[in-house]
């Protein structure tokens, strides 16, 4: 219980740093850190180290995403192409099915690609249309956000899900089939049904900062060319995804692997976007110089938040607050799959992270459905990835992402990202609940 206290004063310190305080996030994670490092009783001599690691393992993935998905966004932005995807969307959908259209364009570009990856390639097509339709921006993002998400915690290939189905020792094939039946009625519901009705009560007060859309570009490059740079990296990251089950020679399974992981396909989208949304029109090559400086300045600030993020996370996990969570959830007498989705739900509201969170509580549940008959391992799997969505707050890099690129303060984020995420997981687990009654 110590401990459950402590991290929700480390919690508040955050919150209270950023809103009362105007503290940097930055700031704010930091000394919350040191708060939790030194009263959970962790040695002094661990806590920079501890804080170090965290930063170091969240930043090695992400900092150099980042910064590509930015420079790409911004080539988007500038140039016009992402005004031309927008048009093509409204003239396509109306202005009224867009929530619709964009749930199923997250839905999609999340297959392939981690969260983080996603946000970056399609938030330049939401302020787009957010610019073009002059709605608020939370009905045009929220359906796209959430379609992200969903895949990300629930669907193979994606990381979290792929570890828990090896650990559970589960169907690979039925956990895709049953997660997409879960997943689409779940991202229904969090996505357009939810930000139909929560737009009408949150009206951002502030302006998406780190990428700015042109209006006023002379020039635009054609839609199918606007289509193609968009979708360019997710392309690259699914060719990654198939080519080990391809015929293909062992190089050439390599190579593929290769130009589709994160980094790589971004750059190569990069140099695309150079060519296609720059040079083709008209931007001379100081001129590409000058939008990739500009874009990748106001990185800076989201790389210091999601990297003290990460800092706060291995804190928790150093100073035992995982282990203690997970201690309590295994001494309740509850059915596997409410026990998954409560250890993985605890484990992220105090991790931030939901692959730290299905992973850990698949190794948790699994020792103990081991001897038990009856249990549908595909379903844990997917209760497991449930719980992992919760409650996404000030420790969690997604909820940082979402407020610095909406323009969002805290109090907005809470009230959308956070309510999102969370239905996101309470659908989910219910219709796992449901499904469980019939397979």
């Amino acid at each position: 219980m110590y401990h459950l206290i402590i991290t929700l004063l480390a919690i508040i310190i955050v919150i209270l740093g950023v809103s009362w305080f105007k503290w940097h996030a930055f700031i704010s994670l930091t000394v919350a850190s040191l708060f939790l490092a030194i009263f959970s009783g962790l040695s002094l001599d661990k806590i920079v180290g501890a804080y170090e690691t965290g930063v170091g393992g969240v930043l090695g993935h992400l900092v150099g995403i980042l910064a590509l998905g930015t420079i790409l966004g911004k080539m988007m932005a500038e140039s016009g192409a992402g005004l031309q995807v927008a048009n093509f969307f409204v003239k396509t959908f109306g202005v009224k099915r867009l929530p619709w259209a964009m749930m199923m364009a997250g839905f999609i570009i999340g297959l392939p690609v981690f969260f983080e990856v996603g946000i970056l390639i399609v938030l330049p097509l939401v302020i787009s249309l957010q610019k073009t339709t002059k709605q608020n921006i939370l009905l045009i993002a929220l359906p796209a956000i959430a379609g992200l998400s969903i895949v990300h915690g629930l669907v193979p290939p994606h990381p979290g899900a792929i570890a828990a189905i090896g650990i559970y020792k589960a169907n690979l094939g039925k956990v895709l089939l049953y997660s997409i039946i879960i997943a689409i009625p779940s991202v229904i519901i969090a996505g357009p049904l939810f930000a139909k009705w929560i737009h009408k009560r949150v009206i951002p007060e502030g302006e998406p900062q780190l990428i700015k859309i042109n209006m006023s570009a002379k020039k635009m490059p054609g839609t199918g060319i606007s289509f193609f740079i968009i979708l360019l990296p997710v392309i690259l990251m699914i060719f990654s995804a198939i080519a080990p089950y391809t015929a293909f020679p062992d190089s050439a399974k390599k190579l593929f692997v290769f130009i589709g992981s994160p980094l790589i396909a971004l750059l190569i989208s990069c140099f695309a976007a150079f060519y296609f949304l720059g040079i083709r029109q008209g931007i001379d090559k100081k001129g590409i110089k000058s939008l990739v400086e500009e874009s990748i300045l106001p990185v800076g600030s989201i790389i210091l938040i999601i990297g003290a993020g990460g800092g706060f996370k291995q804190i928790l996990i150093a100073s035992g607050v995982a282990t203690t969570i997970a201690d309590i959830s295994q001494h309740l007498s509850l059915s596997p799959l409410v026990l998954a989705f409560c250890i993985a739900g605890l484990i992220r509201i105090a991790t931030g992270s939901a692959t730290v969170a299905l992973t850990t509580a698949a190794g948790i549940v699994a020792p103990i459905v081991q001897h038990m008959s009856g249990v549908n391992l595909e379903l844990l799997v997917i209760v497991t990835g449930a719980g992992s969505l919760m409650c996404s707050h000030v420790n969690d890099a997604g909820f940082w992402m979402v407020k610095e690129y909406l323009g969002l303060s805290v109090k907005e984020t809470f009230k959308t990202w956070t309510v999102l995420e969370t239905i996101l997981s309470f659908v989910a687990f219910g219709l796992a609940l449901i499904l469980n009654m019939f397979v």
